[in-house]
């Protein structure tokens, strides 16, 4: 048998019905227990409550393997003693205010999966490094002129996209705004910023196809599949030198990691004067979700849960 058990705090987040999707192509079962209450902000004490003890019940059904995906879910994990613990650290759950319980947690189990280098770097034990993988056949390049004309953008504007909410005070949509702002004080003609967030997750790269280049000025990151995703669409992308962003574009002539505002001001400044350019895709080739999936399950094997085969 191929079973695990998936511990998560939000189900419908797209990277990890991604990783669902591609593990069961491999052959994998994966039931899933949630945090109940999709609302991070609304969650109390007691939904993790009922959280530990329907996990707890579940494992003692017959899985190969516990995985535990984001830092809170890992007590639960350990707390069963029958199967060996997995446990995936996305970001915020080590490098945030989580931190402390992330890594007592880590030094727990069977073995942990990381999004970067610098995740790694921060525990006191070894990590597989495997970030979460991008469909690069939905996130391909297109035209900018025709993704314009289905959204109804002006042709002629320079636009730099910024692809969260920006009521999410971790991703500081007011320093992009600012940064922006003077951008568009150094350059003749239309600068616009433009926000996606709320749409389907397969309408966003008609977003990233639209725009000129794009920024994320995010405090923290661990290895935001925004920056990958845009990159799978050509489009350049400006950010904060958090997570292992720079991995991806240090080598770019045209995107890159700014140290401060007045770096961010000018990388974008010049990106859109010679704007549109199209470069990244090679550069997030081998992060494709099938290789994701693969490097998964052989931590799975690692960990010693029994039987599990992978066909093709």
């Amino acid at each position: 048998m191929n079973d695990v058990l998936m511990l998560v705090t939000n189900e419908t987040a797209t990277f990890y019905r991604h990783q669902i999707d591609a593990l069961e192509r491999l052959g994998m079962n994966c039931d899933t227990v949630a945090v109940p209450n999709t609302d991070r902000e609304a969650r109390s004490v007691s939904h993790y409550v009922r959280f530990y003890g329907a996990a707890l019940r579940q494992s003692l059904s017959d899985y190969d393997v516990v995985h535990a995906n984001y830092g809170l879910t890992a007590p639960a994990a350990l707390a069963q003693r029958q199967r060996p613990v997995v446990l995936s650290l996305w970001g915020s759950d080590l490098l945030g205010s989580y931190g402390k319980l992330s890594s007592w947690c880590a030094n727990r189990c069977d073995e942990v999966i990381v999004m970067s280098e610098q995740m790694a770097g921060e525990l006191d034990r070894d990590a597989h490094v495997i970030p979460h993988g991008v469909d690069t056949e939905l996130f391909s390049p297109g035209s900018q002129a025709r993704a314009r004309d289905e959204l109804g953008w002006d042709q002629t504007s320079r636009v730099v996209l910024f692809p969260y909410d920006p009521n999410r005070p971790i991703k500081d949509f007011e320093r992009a705004r600012s940064v922006v702002d003077e951008v568009a004080r150094r350059l003749d003609g239309t600068v616009q910023l433009r926000t996606v967030s709320g749409v389907d997750h397969e309408e966003v790269p008609r977003y990233m196809n639209a725009a000129d280049v794009m920024v994320l000025t995010s405090r923290r990151e661990g290895s935001p599949n925004t920056v990958k995703e845009a990159l799978a669409c050509d489009c350049p992308v400006v950010s904060t030198d958090v997570g292992d962003v720079s991995e991806y574009v240090d080598d770019l002539r045209y995107s890159g990691v700014c140290a401060d505002d007045g770096e961010l001001v000018d990388r974008l400044a010049a990106t859109l004067r010679a704007a549109p350019v199209s470069e990244g895709r090679e550069q997030v080739a081998h992060l494709g979700l099938s290789e994701m999936a693969r490097n998964i399950v052989s931590v799975y094997r690692t960990a010693g849960a029994r039987g599990v085969q992978v066909d093709g």
